[in-house]
């Protein structure tokens, strides 16, 4: 029986599957605008340098984190096409989400119904940077 293990944040996504007990990564995922700042997601109209706007705080501001939010949702949903495609592909049974609480979120969201059916477990914590060990550490008591 295997069972995907999830362990991401907004910029990285590590996909393991465990046999048993043997915890092996199949994937990792890699959304570099997921660690950028918003004022780097976004330009003005006229492709000027936000410094060289005076009004670029007040846009910025105005945006409120639409771009990085944005970013967020499209990397939720390439992890979670993976998971619809192994479980499509019959290779999952079963599937533990690790992430923090917000991109936790957005995965759940993101999964359609039969996947999200397939959730056993959920760990709302940032293990993404975390060792092999740690990881298997973590999710050992989840079956």
């Amino acid at each position: 029986m295997t069972t995907y293990i999830v362990v991401a944040d907004a910029a990285r996504a590590r996909i393991f599957t465990r046999d048993a007990q043997n915890l092996a990564e199949k994937e990792s995922l890699v959304h570099a605008e997921g660690r950028m700042h918003e004022g780097d997601l976004i330009t003005d109209s006229s492709g000027a340098d936000v410094h060289e706007s005076r009004s670029s705080s007040s846009r910025s501001s105005s945006e409120g984190g639409t771009a990085l939010k944005h970013e967020n949702e499209l990397f939720a949903k390439e992890v979670t096409q993976c998971l619809y495609n192994a479980r499509v592909n019959n290779s999952m049974e079963k599937l533990i989400l690790v992430a923090p609480p917000k991109f936790l979120g957005l995965l759940r969201d993101k999964l359609d119904a039969p996947t999200q059916k397939l959730v056993t477990h959920t760990l709302s914590k940032d293990l993404s940077k975390a060792s092999l060990k740690d990881i298997q550490e973590a999710v050992s008591e989840l079956r």
